[in-house]
């Protein structure tokens, strides 16, 4: 299937849209301000060594020093052993043997500054690819763990033949596991050239520099994104499309030919109304063109997608009805899952189909279209309870955890007390108040809503309460509260 990437970018934020056949697929933002540290390299200053500690801070041009531990020196391990392996000879080199003040040193960092702690880094650069992660120090040659044992060691051979002829250590990724020779030696030739960018940039920059930043996500369009199917990539800023050719021509020369500079006069996400497709994510409810719908909630443990007829009632029977009704949500489930890139444990609820052969066909095209995603997805059969279970590998945050936060009012619960049930939380409070304190008068602050049901519905038990406590209860109306809020003033 033939697909187009649209790229729309501004100082502040990159937005990319990935369209297939006038739909949008799936959607990648990166906002300037909050993109982290980790995976920088920089030609570093050690500015104190600590004996006590096994550390040392390191002067990377930050506002804060950075924090090195002896435990993240890099040493060559033996033969045969995977980085990270345990370090027993360095264990007896003390770190002030190994480092000193005023030494230049090459590291990269591995946990961004968190408030008033510095980054963290390390000394083992490793250089992150699409398919592959290059370890230049190392010889080592391994395979996720997350890949099934009984693959490993033919992909590790495979790896092996790729790389001997110039060394350095690789570690295939989990979404490596299906790539093709072609694609694993386009990934080694990239990080290679990385490489030798960050040690010819170590010999002539000064101390405190960077020496190289992980790819914005303009260039993981190149990398990541592009492939066989892309027919075209539509940047709408001129400056953007020459750094991006730049950027192309030396690591990325077959997706560079696919590069335009859209010169259009509508936002380049007004052609396929991509910020109508971003506002329908963000939704719990998504239409199907049958007049079913899906009901798609996600927590903290899973995410799980409800499908519903609504208001479509079919031509003929109403097992065809219900058939009908998967199918087309069967393709919108993987399509949302793209879309608002949900990952993790994944339930899809599917209206209950007597027939075997329907339940087949559905599950055969949900499968058929998960198999399109670029993100490694598992799927089971219908359960027990005719759910279908499935996994999808979690490789950013989801559309709704980077565009949205938690209600101020209800705390991302979704839902607020009733007005009448905050109403009786005050009469209870004031009850409560009453037996500790004698204030001359109790006022109530509290949201238009439940003032508005004092005065009204519930005058006669407020008149009630200040006769049972012997005390007057004014009322006041404040705006800027939430329904569940109010306070009382002991006057």
């Amino acid at each position: 299937m033939q697909e187009d990437i649209l790229i729309n970018w501004s100082p502040q934020e990159t937005r990319v849209a990935i369209v297939e056949n006038g739909a949008v697929q799936e959607l990648h933002v990166e906002r300037t301000l909050e993109r982290g540290l980790v995976g920088n390299v920089y030609l570093g200053k050690v500015a104190r060594v600590l004996p006590g500690m096994q550390s040392a801070f390191v002067d990377i041009g930050l506002e804060r020093a950075a924090f090195l531990h002896v435990a993240d020196v890099w040493h060559r391990q033996p033969d045969g052993e995977p980085p990270g392996a345990v370090r027993a000879a360095q264990a007896l080199v003390p770190i002030e043997k190994q480092i000193f003040e005023g030494q230049s040193l090459t590291v990269q960092v591995i946990k961004d500054p968190i408030g008033t702690k510095g980054a963290r880094l390390s000394t083992q650069i490793s250089i992150a690819g699409r398919l592959l992660v290059f370890l230049p120090q190392d010889d080592h040659v391994g395979v996720s763990q997350k890949i099934t044992p009984n693959q490993r060691d033919e992909l590790r051979a495979r790896l092996q033949t790729l790389t001997q002829a110039e060394g350095g250590g690789f570690i295939l990724r989990t979404n490596g596991e299906d790539a093709s020779d072609a694609e694993l030696s386009e990934d080694i030739a990239y990080l290679r050239k990385a490489w030798a960018r960050i040690k010819n940039a170590a010999t002539r920059l000064p101390p405190l520099s960077l020496l190289h930043q992980d790819l914005s996500l303009l260039q993981r369009v190149l990398r990541d994104l592009s492939g066989d199917a892309t027919q075209s990539i539509k940047v709408d800023s001129r400056e953007q499309f020459d750094i991006l050719q730049a950027f192309g021509r030396e690591f990325m020369p077959s997706s560079t030919e696919k590069l335009q500079h859209y010169k259009g006069e509508r936002p380049i996400f007004d052609l396929y109304g991509v910020d109508e497709e971003i506002a329908k994510a963000l939704g719990r409810r998504v239409e199907l063109k049958s007049g079913g719908y899906l009901i798609v909630d996600q927590t903290e443990a899973l995410t799980t997608v409800d499908v519903n007829t609504g208001g479509f009632v079919g031509a003929r029977n109403f097992d065809d009805t219900i058939f009908k009704t998967n199918l087309e949500a069967a393709q919108a489930i993987a399509r949302q899952l793209r879309l608002r890139n949900l990952g993790g444990i994944i339930i899809a609820d599917f209206i209950d189909m007597v027939r075997e052969d329907h339940r087949d066909a559905v599950l055969g095209e949900f499968r058929k279209q998960l198999a399109r995603d670029r993100v490694k997805t598992t799927a089971a059969g219908f359960s027990q309870l005719g759910l279908v279970e499935m996994t999808r590998k979690r490789t950013r945050e989801s559309l709704a955890h980077m565009l949205c936060e938690p209600c101020a009012v209800c705390q991302g619960r979704g839902i607020v007390k009733t007005a009448r049930s905050v109403a009786y939380d005050i009469f209870r409070e004031i009850l409560r108040e009453a037996r500790q304190f004698n204030p001359r008068e109790f006022r109530v602050v509290a949201s238009p809503k439940v003032i508005e049901l004092f005065l009204d519905e519930e005058s006669q038990h407020l008149a009630g309460l200040s006769e049972f406590i012997g005390k007057s209860v004014s009322l006041q109306s404040e705006a800027a509260m939430g329904q569940e809020q109010y306070d009382i003033i002991l006057m």
